[in-house]
This record gives structure tokens, sequence and C-alpha cells, in this order.
């Protein structure tokens, strides 16, 4: 991956729907090879797809909570009974695997209070090897960045 190849990918993270003219003109490319870059950037995975940035609080999720989980146990076989169950619930966004005294962070986005009840109650509970649940609730976003910066190492 190469200076070009850093720039392509951060124009498409600001802007998706860029044409490939618009991109080329952008990175300094002529329209065919900044085509190919971006495909063979596709067929190596380096960019997994394309999706639409919706406003969290105008489609009705206004309400985003960290969440804090322990397992009783951290055998494989609980671990993925966890991972699996994770993967089942829409609102959980996104699903870290920690160091320290929790072993999960998740981010949820929902639309009240009352229903963030619910889901705990009789989704995340039901959840078999869960030793703790630790919520916390965000009242405002400071930044929030898809953008990745540049890398500081040698590439």
């Amino acid at each position: 991956m190469d200076d070009t190849d850093l720039q392509i990918i951060r124009e498409l993270q600001t802007d998706g729907r860029l044409s490939n003219q618009d991109l080329a003109d952008r990175v300094r490319l002529s329209p065919s090879p900044c085509l190919r870059r971006v495909r063979r950037l596709e067929e190596t995975g380096l960019i997994r797809g394309y999706t639409a940035m919706v406003d969290q609080v105008a489609f009705g999720l206004p309400i985003t909570v960290f969440v804090r989980v322990r397992l009783e146990r951290h055998t494989a076989e609980a671990v993925n009974v966890f991972e699996e169950h994770v993967g089942l619930i829409e609102h959980i966004q996104d699903c870290y695997l920690m160091a320290g005294s929790s072993d999960y962070l998740l981010r949820i986005v929902i639309e009240s209070l009352e229903a963030y009840e619910h889901l705990v109650r009789g989704r995340i509970h039901a959840i078999p090897g869960i030793a703790s649940i630790e919520s916390s609730f965000a009242f405002g976003s400071v930044k929030q960045s898809r953008t990745f910066p540049r890398p500081s190492g040698p590439r």
C-alpha cells in the first residue's frame, strides 16, 4: 500500500459515493489506473464494502449504551456461545474483546430506556455464562469519525 492507495482510502472513507472520475481527480490519477487501484483494494479485502452513515437520533435510536461484560468462565465454548448470541442482537452495533477487568465492551443503540431494560432482561441476561453486566449511558457525542488516521510506522 503506497501513499496513493492511502489517499484513495481516505477519500472513500470521507465520501464513499464519489464517482471514479471525481476520485481520480482528487488523488491526481487518470480514471483507469484509479479504478484498478480501487478494485485491487477491494479484492485484497482492505476495502470491505460501502455503507451510508445514518443519523442515529433522526433514525429513532437516540440512546447509546456502552456495556462491559465479564464472563464466568473463559473456555472456548463459553466464549463461542457469548459471541454467537451477540451476533444475533441487532441493537449491539460493536463488540470488542477487551483486556482488563471486562471481557467485552458492547456499544448498543436503542430507542428508549424501557427498550434497553427489555433488551437486557430478555436477551442479554439470557446469554449463558455471563458473570456481570455494567452499563454506561452516553449523554452526548464529542467526536465520531470513520476516517482512519495515516499509519505512522513503516508500511
